[in-house]
């Protein structure tokens, strides 16, 4: 029964449905003649029906479609002259291949990003465009900066997405925050700090490396002895959890370390937002950047970035010209800021909505609930792999709940393609690759947003063990999911007695 037919099975009639969706019945008449519901209604159908027919069973059916095909003219009727007329002519320039619709295959998305995104969002993405200056669309914009507000943590009325992905994001701060001839104090530890040292380099700026090994934090006294050096470097640029090893630095110390020595701040939050605490105004953050797709599990594209007053004030005062016209802040603050918007750019209206959504249901959720989600799942997986006898390459205590790098295990490192695309193709389960130095030694697990959910944690576990038992490793599957239970158990017993002390 498609989509059409359940929701006048459901409520009873068309005329029913009707009055339900405010349409004319002859509106959905026509659904159940074609077959499905328009994409357009698909969150709408969810609502309507508190979720017995979810907005991802109206896109697929909407999606699968027959496509319509336009009629061509005829060649004497071309619009245009003889030497352009007829498909001979055209079918030069034609793909090699019959190119048809494109129809990606459901994966479980268990690397280091993107995650799975969510029906209600994906369901946003498919509203109809509208203008970018349109009035419903600014007011959008503004709750939009609220709930990232709360995301971030602060009360910076410079809080908004940039259209591009982290990258874009990183660029953004780098290239309004340095200048020609600026120290920047550059933070490495991983594949996303060596990208720092990069930016500062094309804006013409100075960097100054404090490096650590890949795999372990930010050493606060190295930061500390580097600005005691160079005390003419007025920033100092960060990756709060780097993707690339799945390392987590101690970014309260780091800013601290930087503002006793006046110093302004980049931190890097593209995997730390929404999945661990990110608190920029508790931290005294300067400048902050993350991504969508992530724990956030909305499209790829845009990046959250919030910028406190005194970065915004230093912008303002630079003599010199921001060397991107796309990323200059004075020019972005004529169209996100608070009074009358300014066209800048064509804004990506259907990601923003995606964006929007993901956020309200972050802020349904609730902030520290989705912490505390991110580590329950995290735990469970630990308890699992260990049980399998593998080891985390991040020590206890520094490591990220949604980033796991595992260490592969000696006699699999010459196989770590094969597995990877075992679990791919078998499983249609993907995990990551190790990048730089760690390639061919780890996984990164990833457990991120609307991927971080025990269902994906029992599923990591059992195929991957089925793919390493059947290399000739010595893995119990089952012992590996009873230890993942167990911590699952373990945790919800702490919880119920937490909630019955408070109780009492």
């Amino acid at each position: 029964m498609n989509c059409a037919d359940r929701l006048v099975a459901l409520f009873g009639s068309q005329a029913e449905v009707a009055r339900q969706f405010r349409l004319d019945r002859a509106v959905v008449n026509n659904w159940v003649k074609s077959g499905y519901v328009p994409a357009r209604w698909a969150m709408e159908v969810e609502r309507a029906t508190n979720g017995q027919i979810p907005a991802v069973d109206v896109l697929d059916e909407a999606t699968t479609r027959k496509p319509l095909r336009m009629k061509s003219r005829p060649d004497g009727e071309s619009l245009f002259d003889s030497n352009h007329s007829g498909s001979s002519a055209m079918n030069e320039f034609a793909p090699a291949k019959r190119v048809s619709s494109f129809h990606p295959p459901q994966r479980t998305l268990l690397g280091p990003g993107p995650s799975e995104i969510t029906p209600r969002v994906m369901a946003a993405m498919s509203l109809p465009a509208i203008g970018y200056l349109d009035p419903i669309f600014v007011e959008m914009m503004e709750e939009l900066k609220s709930l990232l507000r709360y995301t971030f943590q602060t009360k910076n009325p410079l809080t908004f997405p940039v259209s591009g992905p982290g990258s874009v994001g990183m660029e953004f701060c780098f290239v309004n925050m340095v200048a020609p001839g600026d120290k920047v104090i550059v933070c490495r530890n991983g594949v996303f700090g060596g990208r720092m040292i990069e930016n500062v380099q094309r804006a013409g700026g100075e960097a100054i490396v404090v490096e650590d090994a890949w795999g372990e934090p930010i050493d606060p006294q190295k930061l500390e002895d580097a600005l005691k050096k160079n005390p003419d470097a007025r920033l100092v640029s960060f990756v709060h959890a780097e993707t690339s090893t799945g390392v987590q630095s101690d970014a309260k110390t780091l800013i601290d370390i930087a503002h006793k020595h006046n110093a302004l701040t980049i931190m890097d939050a593209v995997t730390s937002l929404a999945g661990c605490p990110v608190l920029v105004d508790e931290w005294k953050a300067d400048a902050v950047y993350s991504a969508s797709q992530k724990c956030l599990s909305c499209t790829p594209g845009l990046s959250p970035v919030t910028i406190s007053d005194s970065v915004v004030d230093y912008v303002k005062s630079r003599k010199d010209k921001i060397h991107s016209w796309f990323m200059d802040m004075n020019l972005l603050l004529g169209y996100w800021g608070e009074t009358t918007r300014t066209y800048h750019h064509t804004a990506p209206t259907n990601s923003l909505y995606a964006l929007h959504e993901a956020l309200v249901i972050l802020k349904e959720e609730g902030i520290e609930n989705s912490w505390a989600r991110h580590m329950r799942n995290h735990l469970a997986l630990k308890a699992g792999l260990e049980a399998m006898g593998l080891k985390f390459l991040v020590k206890e205590g520094a490591g990220l709940p949604q980033m796991n790098a595992v260490l592969i295990p000696e006699q699999i490192q010459a196989r770590d393609a094969e597995v990877r695309k075992t679990l791919l193709n078998e499983f249609n389960l993907e995990i990551g690759a190790g990048l730089g130095p760690l390639a061919g030694k780890i996984w990164r697990i990833g457990l991120m947003g609307y991927s971080c959910k025990p269902e994906n944690v029992m599923l990591c576990l059992s195929a991957l063990g089925s793919v390493l038992a059947d290399m000739g490793m010595p893995v119990h599957v089952g012992e590996a999911e009873a230890a993942a239970h167990g911590a699952y158990a373990a945790l919800h017993a702490k919880a119920a007695q937490a909630k019955k002390k408070k109780a009492a």
